[in-house]
């Protein structure tokens, strides 16, 4: 038996309270990666925890063992949340409902969806024009929430949620924010007592859920608009024959809704701000949506051609992905990486620092989209660039993601210079998604 090396913590709470501080997270698990190496042993509590950097770790993980490897506790945390969702669900659940959505994210389906991208953009620009002329200061992570919100609702849910788009995202940072402070506390608090925090979850979650049963209702009583919705109202199991009760939709399309925004809007807004500190990266960009689209608004064959826009969108999921950890926990004893893992103990895939590791990655805190190139890719590991997952639990909606964000990128950029106002902190804020920590100040100026 090999044990993997680690920080020896305090006692009792272990490694816990280096954890606990989001604003300090990351630097800590670097710190620990660069030290230690790619499988680092770290104590929580009473639970011992493996983060991993090493692509052959993750891979074994996720993909080759990864029967072994069922979702770990924390994710209980998440279905106070979003419920038993494709993001939250194991077993036959996830299998089945998988099976069941998997159609609705096919190139074929979401290629039908790019106008309506498009659409919900140049809304976003036309009041851009406004701000613009105004001279306002715009929180760009505000502005990618909205966006990607309304694009996600309109396009999987036929549904029009204008006016509703800042409460629901104060509501969404709320509920992600208490859920990670639960992550990492040292005991858990009972949600049924009615401490400040509990009711600041109750009520946020309260929010959420009024909107997204708000517009299942609503099509219960019109269906026939051919979407996803339409697909799980009308869904029936095979046995019994029944369909899907309103609370098992909330769950799916609150997952849909809410996790397939936030991860768009975050990169979003991760990649805007790069730009804003490399114009010569953002002249390029624009250079490159000028001759493949000139004035047109983005069509399918588009996509293809936009090459240094997919590696610059590419490249800030590196730096920073939205969703930054996939924890599992042993079911059986099992050796990764030439080290002992236990029946029981967790191991985490950590994108942040993987994405990261100088063993994969020249340079790896620098901004360089050209290391997507295909010629500076080829070698490298499958499972050392893990945006979107990997394994048999890869996101569903990686195609849609990233259609969505080159439409989204293109037309913005072509629009507008979006400048990041110098001396604000721009830090990630690792909760459940790596967002920008108080949003992204910055003004427009019109192209």
């Amino acid at each position: 038996m090999v044990t993997a090396p680690g920080p020896v913590g305090r006692p009792l709470v272990g490694s816990l309270p280096d954890l606990a501080p989001p604003l300090t997270r990351m630097q800590t698990i670097l710190g620990w990666t660069r030290r230690y190496g790619e499988v680092v042993r770290v104590r929580l509590g009473s639970r011992v925890n493996y983060v991993l950097t090493s692509p052959t770790a993750i891979k074994h993980v996720l993909l080759d063992n990864a029967k072994n490897y069922p979702k770990s506790p924390a994710y209980d945390t998440l279905k106070a949340l979003l419920g038993d969702g494709l993001l939250t669900a194991s077993g036959q659940t996830w299998l089945t409902n998988r099976r069941m959505i998997q159609p609705y994210f096919h190139q074929k389906y979401i290629a039908g969806l790019l106008p309506t991208m498009v659409a919900c953009t140049e809304t976003l620009l036309a009041d851009w024009q406004g701000r613009a002329a105004r001279g306002e200061v715009v929180d760009v992570s505000a502005q990618m929430m909205a966006l990607a919100l309304r694009v996600v609702s309109k396009t999987l849910l036929s549904a029009d949620v204008t006016g509703t788009e800042a409460g629901v995202g104060e509501a969404l940072a709320t509920g992600l924010e208490l859920a990670n402070a639960r992550i990492f506390a040292p005991f858990q608090i009972p949600e049924w007592l009615p401490t400040p925090n509990n009711r600041r979850f109750v009520h946020a979650r309260g929010v959420l859920d009024g909107v997204v049963l708000g517009i299942i209702r609503a099509r219960r009583a019109t269906p026939g608009q051919g979407d996803l919705l339409d697909m799980l109202l009308a869904a029936r199991d095979e046995e019994t024959g029944d369909g899907l009760s309103d609370h098992q939709v909330r769950d799916e399309v609150m997952t849909i809704f809410l996790a397939g925004h936030e991860t768009t809007a975050t990169a979003l807004t991760w990649t805007l701000y790069l730009l804003s500190r490399h114009p010569d990266v953002a002249r390029k960009l624009r250079a490159e949506v000028a001759a493949v689209l000139g004035d047109r608004v983005p069509t399918l064959e588009d996509l293809g051609k936009l090459r240094y826009t997919t590696m610059v969108l590419e490249e800030a999921m590196r730096l920073y992905p939205p969703i930054y950890v996939i924890q599992r926990q042993a079911l059986a004893d099992d050796v990764v990486d030439g080290f002992t893992i236990k029946a029981g103990e967790l191991v985490t895939a950590n994108m942040f620092a993987t994405h990261r590791n100088p063993k994969y990655w020249e340079n790896p805190e620098g901004f360089d989209p050209e290391r997507f190139a295909p010629e500076n890719s080829a070698d490298r590991p499958k499972f050392a660039y893990l945006p979107f997952g990997g394994g048999g639990r890869v996101c569903i909606g990686n195609n849609f993601a990233m259609m969505e964000g080159k439409v989204l990128l293109a037309m913005i950029c072509r629009a507008f210079h979006v400048d990041a106002l110098p001396g604000q902190p721009v830090v990630p804020w690792p909760v459940v998604t790596l967002r920008v920590k108080d949003g992204l100040q910055a003004t427009l100026r019109a192209i």
